[in-house]
């Protein structure tokens, strides 16, 4: 996606497929938008139903993993897959981690700018991506992480842009200043920066600690539905390359 700045009247603005025009008044900086993207009635309705489109999503490749079998089961190349998938989700769940040790009790009023934040505008996003292909990858076949890519690529973009209106309104010329800066999804390891001390609220992190378990999770059925398969239990319906 392109990013643009535009020079206006009173300071700079932030323009992703919206233009973002910050203007300056006796009381200081605010925001104005002209909206060339997402309708804002689909903003909304991505925003409140987030979370049950994302388990609505986790609910189907359930059930894909469970009536599919890979083609190349038994052969090297599972064996490839399936590593290529643990490693994948193990740095999803150490990367989701991460980042719920910056933003936990912060997310809602804070601008995070360090820790992954200083990396990637959303990193959770990111390593949530990676655990989803990661997941695909365990089926030891191409066609789920393949599918899973492209539905998230599809959805998830509509949702960063929802948030990035949400937090631009709240913070203003910070956040425009550090999308400048921070690269809105791929991380930049090179713009790490990190506090030498963080206070942390143990209790809603905790509360995250469960969030990162549907990876594992997920691990688990892939290999409970190959085990129901060699004893006869349970026959897929069809076979992905």
């Amino acid at each position: 996606m392109s990013h643009f700045f535009i020079k206006a009247a009173g300071g700079i603005g932030y323009l992703g497929r919206k233009i973002k025009i910050v203007k300056q008044n006796k009381e200081g900086y605010y925001p104005v938008n002209i909206d060339l993207g997402v309708p804002k009635m689909a903003r909304s309705l991505i925003r409140k139903h987030r979370i049950l489109v994302s388990r609505l999503f986790i609910a189907g490749v359930i059930v894909l993993i469970l009536i599919s079998k890979g083609r190349w089961e038994s052969s090297l190349w599972s064996s490839v897959f399936f590593l290529t998938g643990v490693v994948l989700i193990g740095i999803a769940v150490t990367g989701r981690l991460w980042c719920s040790l910056y933003i936990s009790g912060y997310k809602s009023d804070t601008l995070i700018t360090t820790g992954p934040y200083s990396i990637s505008r959303n990193p959770l996003y990111f390593f949530s991506f990676l655990g989803a292909i990661g997941v695909g990858f365990a089926t030891e076949t191409l066609t789920i992480p393949a599918c899973i890519g492209i539905v998230f690529a599809m959805y998830y973009p509509l949702v960063i842009k929802s948030e990035q209106k949400k937090l631009a309104g709240k913070h203003g010329e910070a956040f425009a200043d550090y999308c400048r800066k921070v690269p809105v999804f791929f991380p930049s390891f090179g713009l790490l920066t990190e506090p030498e001390e963080y206070v942390v609220k143990p209790k809603i992190f905790r509360k995250t600690l469960f969030e990162v378990m549907w990876f594992v999770l997920l691990i688990g059925i892939v290999e409970l539905k190959e085990a129901f398969e060699e004893a006869g239990i349970l026959t897929a319906i069809f076979n992905l390359y």
